[in-house]
């Protein structure tokens, strides 16, 4: 029996690739101990530090791949030119760590996001600089995420020996197909330009309080492609980016969440304003949903019927001012009502009387008269006596 073929086998191409596993083995080994040992000792050292200790626990995963990866990608360069599958492992272990790469710097970066989101809580009551930070973050983060996959990609593609190939042809054979590329495209770049200037110039926010296409509702996303905007009634709005940068909308809440709210009342002229204003300052001042700001009341329009009344009240939000508006005109109805009941619109009609004895008519004419209007002077006695 021919055992040289065995030797030989058992010297080369087995015997090297037996020497490249158990190195990368060790290496593994070697490199999870230093992750372990390094993300215990950043932990230590960055103790009061939210950013750095946010991305040893986000990016803890992400950071031991890489370690891993590298480490065969270290052996794998070190083997002998006659170990088996060397070149496509290379090739695989390098396209798995730029993946690996690209995941960490994601990973940072999301570390980045949720430590500024922590440290600027949204739900205080004046949360206005948090809101402009928070959505700062979340589009900014958005695109850096964006521009780290376009990069991981490209470098993954430089690696692989026939992209180079493919994306020479593709530019050879660009022409109209490329312009058709670039004008399907300009909606996706437009919305990516819109995010990066909504996130820097910041016409609206997280939680901003809108006025978008009739209807009202609060900001609950910033993608970065649209807007996801909450409606009252819990309907979702979604908006590109773009609609905002060229088309005019309200923010009520830009500089602010407090606004001035009125409520409107139709009343007779006979009610006495001034214990109306008595009334609405009392309501105002037992009512917690009132800043202590404004409340005023003026008669700010009159008609042949009534009076207008305008109650401008305040409140620290939109949301809290339309309780507040409900409020004020319930309790107002209620205290007119009880206190001062023909003071309610109405419609007034006034009969003049019909002088009988100078007119020259009987009962009946002057009933006629009443209902029917004038009665003519050319009547006939006997048109007197038939109505009669």
């Amino acid at each position: 029996m021919d055992f040289n073929f065995l030797s030989e086998l058992h010297e080369g191409p087995l015997r090297s690739g037996l020497i490249v596993l158990v190195t990368a083995l060790l290496a593994c080994l070697l490199a999870l101990i230093l992750h372990r040992a390094g993300i215990f000792l950043l932990r230590r050292i960055a103790r009061n530090r939210p950013f750095t200790t946010n991305a040893t626990i986000i990016a803890f995963r992400a950071s031991q791949v890489c370690m891993l990866l590298f480490a065969v990608r270290v052996v794998l360069t070190g083997a002998s030119e006659d170990t088996p599958w060397l070149l496509p492992l290379s090739y695989l272990t390098s396209i798995g760590l730029i993946l690996a790469l690209t995941w960490l710097a994601m990973q940072c970066i999301k570390s980045v996001t949720v430590t500024v989101v922590n440290r600027n809580p949204a739900d205080a009551i004046d949360n206005l600089k948090a809101r402009r930070i928070l959505t700062q973050t979340r589009v900014l983060a958005r695109s850096a995420h964006f521009i780290v996959g376009l990069l991981g990609l490209g470098f993954v593609l430089l690696t692989l020996p026939g992209a180079k190939q493919f994306g020479a042809s593709l530019l050879a054979s660009a022409g109209v197909a490329g312009l058709v590329a670039g004008m399907a495209a300009r909606p996706v770049l437009g919305n990516f330009i819109a995010g990066l200037q909504i996130a820097f110039s910041q016409p609206i926010r997280i939680d901003d309080v809108l006025i978008v296409k009739g209807e009202w509702g609060r900001v609950e996303e910033i993608t970065g492609t649209f807007v996801v905007i909450r409606i009252w009634d819990e309907r979702r709005m979604i908006v590109p980016l773009q609609w905002f940068i060229e088309n005019p909308f309200e923010n009520w809440t830009h500089n602010s969440s407090t606004i001035l709210g009125t409520v409107f009342l139709w009343l007779d002229f006979v009610v006495p304003v001034p214990a109306l204003r008595v009334e609405f300052e009392r309501i105002c001042k037992s009512s917690p949903l009132w800043d202590s700001r404004v409340c005023v009341l003026h008669v700010t329009d009159v008609s042949e019927r009534a009076m207008q009344i305008r109650l401008l009240t305040s409140a620290q939000d939109s949301g809290t001012a339309f309780d507040l508006r409900c409020k004020i005109r319930e309790e107002m109805i209620t205290f007119i009502a009880t206190h001062y009941p023909q003071a309610l619109p109405r419609l007034r009609t006034a009969l003049d009387p019909v002088d009988v004895q100078s007119a020259g008519l009987n009962n009946a004419d002057a009933l006629n008269t009443i209902i029917d209007g004038p009665v003519q002077q050319n009547r006939t006695p006997s048109d007197h006596a038939s109505s009669t």
